[in-house]
């Protein structure tokens, strides 16, 4: 197991990032022909860094992940102790108001059941 690697013991709950990478592992495969790509807005950072990152447009609370092709924005959260903070309100707010979808996925099973459903009720238009 390398340094990085995390140990998964049956009361430890997976990392938003653990669930984040498994999501886009499964839509990769699942769907190889669509683009999936994250908005790196988390993190911690310099001041500097968050600065100048601030001023080439990078906002708080903008969802994870984007699938262009289906108009489709991913929050994602861990199974337990997740929630959504008052900028992620505002931005999925938003985004609904010009008429993107976005869904909060309560860790990586979820966020896969919660894009099925969205991909079996949109098919015949996607």
């Amino acid at each position: 197991m390398g340094m990085g690697a995390a140990i998964l013991t049956a009361d430890r709950i997976p990392t938003e990032h653990e669930e984040q990478r498994e999501l886009v592992r499964w839509f990769r495969q699942t769907w190889p022909g669509v683009r999936i790509f994250a908005i790196p807005n988390g993190g911690a950072r310099s001041p500097a860094t968050a600065g100048r990152l601030k001023a080439e447009g990078v906002s708080s609370g903008v969802p994870d992940l984007f699938i262009p092709a289906w108009g489709l924005w991913v929050e994602m959260k861990r199974t337990k102790g997740g929630s959504l903070s008052a900028e992620q309100k505002d931005w999925i707010t938003y985004l609904e108001s010009v008429r993107f979808c976005c869904i909060v996925g309560k860790g990586a099973d979820d966020a896969k059941c919660k894009i099925q459903t969205f991909f079996n009720q949109q098919k015949d238009i996607l």
